[in-house]
């Protein structure tokens, strides 16, 4: 049996995370007919993709781009960099990213989008130039993260939950939502810790004093107090 293809698929699918700035939102109905036409998407899966973008075209693009910027880009459970969930800061982040530039690399594809490696329509693009059973492979490695994402999506009453139930069921592989771990503040999650921490108010000479930021009329000066 022959194996059923993924190239549109996963091409189309890729596209529906972008960032849906106008260009996206007007090209969108035409990435649904690409799901259609290569029959690998649930049908139901497909209506609800299909009514979703249908709704893009009726609402204010203003509200459609602060909705997906909201989603993806203020947490990271919903992160659509996949070694984010992986390595988080780490350093092993790093080579990470050095050893998947490589694997597009070994393909003949270099990488022109001025996206990281590890974003996840990246992955998807990558793959969809793949034979189908490497797609497939690619797709089985991150498909823990995936389903990650789909609960934190899910539990956003978020549409995107089903464009990443849609690759996990095109490739095959099962679609088990992990329950998200309550998330920080966005605040809390990226503070910095404080670089002079522990640090006396003055030094052993006792001329030094600290400095304090104050807003004086509309600029902001620093003080020495």
């Amino acid at each position: 049996m022959k194996t059923p293809r993924l190239t549109y698929t996963l091409r189309a699918l890729a596209f529906l995370l972008r960032y849906p700035d106008q260009e996206t939102r007007a090209l969108a109905p035409q990435a649904v007919q690409a799901l259609a036409a290569e029959g690998v998407v649930p049908t139901e899966r497909l209506r609800r993709l299909r009514a979703w973008v249908d709704a893009w075209l009726h609402r204010d693009g203003y509200e459609v781009e602060a909705e997906y910027v909201e989603t993806f880009d203020r947490g990271r459970s919903t992160s659509l960099h996949l070694f984010e969930h992986v390595h988080g800061d780490s350093r092993e982040r790093g080579p990470a990213m050095i050893d998947l530039l490589q694997t597009y690399e070994a393909a003949g594809l270099r990488l022109h989008s001025h996206e990281l490696p590890d974003h996840l329509p990246v992955l998807l693009e990558f793959a969809s130039t793949q034979p189908a059973d490497v797609a497939r492979g690619l797709v089985g490695e991150v498909a823990h993260i995936v389903n990650a994402l789909i609960g934190a999506l899910q539990r956003r009453r978020s549409a995107y939950a089903d464009v990443l139930i849609a690759v996990l069921e095109a490739c095959g592989q099962r679609v088990e939502p992990a329950e998200p771990d309550d998330e920080p503040a966005l605040d809390a999650s990226w503070s910095e810790p404080q670089a002079f921490g522990g640090c006396p108010s003055s030094a052993a000479s006792g001329s030094e004093r600290p400095i304090r930021f104050v807003r004086r009329r509309s600029e902001a000066t620093a003080s020495v107090v």
